[in-house]
């Protein structure tokens, strides 16, 4: 699920070249309109319009937190691009996965595994092999882009933190209404909206324009965040962040068979790092889990049931 969602999220840079007028923040606007919209359809359907709006009024600080988080990644992505390249940004997004695994060890208390902190490594020299060619900050808006891009990490690995720790509750049978935080991504769509309009008008988005724009709310944001949310509650907040850097592989793969752009041997070699990082930190991951179970035997696996199960899973991730 979260490599299906990697691939949806990769479609933004590729899909934003095929825009006409519209610009700056009007783009986050649109996306992030576009996204509230579809949001607000797919949970009535999932859970129902008087369920939803419960969930909104009984989120409680946590939901909210959340919804701070992808409005800030939704909105200072976008936002970056308009002032420093698209490398750029993502060598920034890069740190994504060393600030969630920091944060879970700091506030959560979380020993990670080492292949976790090998993996998380393996993969920010992929991308920085990738991109570190590319890599401009000569001038001044170059850097503010730069810091503007840095609000995705840092919100992302907030946000993972938080849904491992209400997962880590989930798990324990504590306070399960606050383990639904899929209202929160409808939360931040709105918050994001709502304070770029402001800025975007007067809105000069073309026919075409609206109709790129809706396919980024709805296809690169909406559903894949939805799918993001529902991962986190059986990946661990580094796992998660680690396996959302198929972002960039995919889209440097949209960008070659798209827009006909043929990466360079750096981004092949870098990417080739950022797959061995996943794939063996994934391996590793199952390879532990087989083992463990073995070793609980028959007798104890009855007695925990699925529910311990998971628990224990959990943990030696």
């Amino acid at each position: 699920m979260m490599v299906a969602a990697a691939l949806m999220w990769s479609i933004g840079g590729v899909v934003s070249r095929q825009l006409e007028s519209a610009s700056g923040f009007e783009l986050t606007f649109w996306r992030s309109g576009f996204n509230a919209l579809a949001l607000v359809i797919l949970l009535c359907a999932l859970r129902g319009a008087s369920s939803l709006m419960r969930s909104l009024r009984q989120g409680g600080r946590l939901l909210w937190l959340s919804g701070v988080c992808w409005c800030v990644m939704f909105t200072a992505f976008m936002l970056a691009l308009t002032m420093t390249s698209v490398a750029n940004v993502l060598v920034t997004m890069a740190l994504g996965p060393l600030l969630t695994a920091l944060l879970s060890r700091a506030v959560l208390g979380h020993r990670l595994p080492s292949r976790t902190w090998a993996a998380i490594a393996l993969a920010g020299l992929g991308i920085a092999w990738m991109y570190g060619n590319e890599l401009s900050a000569g001038d001044g808006r170059q850097l503010l882009g730069i810091v503007v891009a840095l609000g995705v990490p840092i919100a992302a690995a907030v946000n993972w933190t938080l849904l491992q720790h209400l997962r880590g509750q989930n798990l324990q049978g504590q306070n399960q209404e606050s383990a639904d935080m899929l209202p929160a991504v409808l939360v931040g769509a709105v918050l994001s909206a709502a304070l770029t309009l402001p800025f975007s008008l007067p809105l000069q988005a073309s026919a075409p324009d609206l109709g790129w724009l809706a396919l980024l709310g709805v296809v690169q944001l909406a559903i894949p965040c939805l799918m993001a949310v529902a991962a986190a509650r059986v990946l661990s907040g580094p796992e998660c962040s680690l396996l959302s850097l198929l972002e960039v592989l995919f889209g440097v793969a949209w960008a070659w068979l798209w827009a006909h752009e043929a990466p360079s041997g750096a981004v092949l070699g870098g990417g080739l790092l950022v797959l061995l990082a996943l794939a063996g930190n994934e391996w590793l991951a199952l390879r532990d889990g087989a083992r463990a179970g073995r070793s609980s035997g028959p007798a104890n696996s009855a007695n925990q049931g699925d529910h311990g199960a998971q628990g224990e899973h959990g943990a030696a991730r």
